[in-house]
């Protein structure tokens, strides 16, 4: 009997490590976007939160692409889901050479990206990352389309419209001058500054400039 109830309760310690290991696998596999294989939402608002728990002074980039629908309306999906595989493999290398432990590329989802490093580091890394990507992505599109500069497609109202190669907008925060106690305002201030930089016509970036002492 004493045999019998050790066998049982090594049997129930074995079935509850089971059960937790596949909770956890299941939740890293959760984190992981399908598409990149970059870390999803829950890790990207767990890096950004750490970090300002610890205070640690860091800049906050958010980057789409501009005129993308209409590319992947014109291309298909496939095309489409290529150039945002290949985008994150670009940011995600550029990033981890300039910084190989503290820097983080996630991947919110769709064709917006995230990356965190030290707010030295970020103006020339984003400078980096978006002359290799106006070098790579006139290869997505066919010979014609690629010389001409343009696509034509359909807008939202089925209208023919001319749209440019896809350009890259990428909005920047950090808390030097900022005093940030959730992962929600630094981010909204990125998106903001990335909402500025899609009025440009060209690839670019905008970080924000605004002086606000933390007291």
């Amino acid at each position: 009997m004493l045999e019998d109830s050790i066998r049982s309760c090594d049997l129930e310690r074995d079935i509850c490590a089971r059960v937790n290991l596949s909770i956890v696998r299941s939740e890293r596999v959760e984190e992981i976007n399908p598409l990149t294989r970059l870390p999803g939402n829950i890790s990207i608002n767990r890096q950004i939160q750490e970090r300002l728990d610890r205070s640690q002074v860091f800049a906050l980039a958010y980057r789409d692409l501009d005129n993308f629908k209409p590319f992947n309306d014109h291309y298909g999906f496939t095309r489409g889901d290529e150039m945002i595989r290949v985008t994150g493999r670009l940011i995600l290398n550029i990033v981890k050479n300039q910084q190989p432990i503290e820097g983080f590329v996630g991947h919110i989802g769709g064709d917006d990206f995230i990356y965190i490093m030290n707010l030295d580091s970020i103006e020339e890394t984003t400078n980096e990352i978006i002359t290799a990507f106006d070098q790579i992505v006139p290869t997505f599109y066919d010979t014609e389309d690629r010389e001409n500069g343009y696509i034509k497609s359909l807008d939202r109202q089925e209208n023919m419209k001319i749209y440019p190669i896809v350009t890259i907008s990428i909005g920047i925060a950090h808390n030097k001058l900022k005093r940030y106690s959730h992962y929600g305002e630094i981010t909204e201030v990125a998106s903001e500054m990335k909402r500025f930089a899609k009025t440009f016509k060209a690839s670019c970036f905008k970080i924000d400039q605004r002086n606000n002492p933390v007291e």
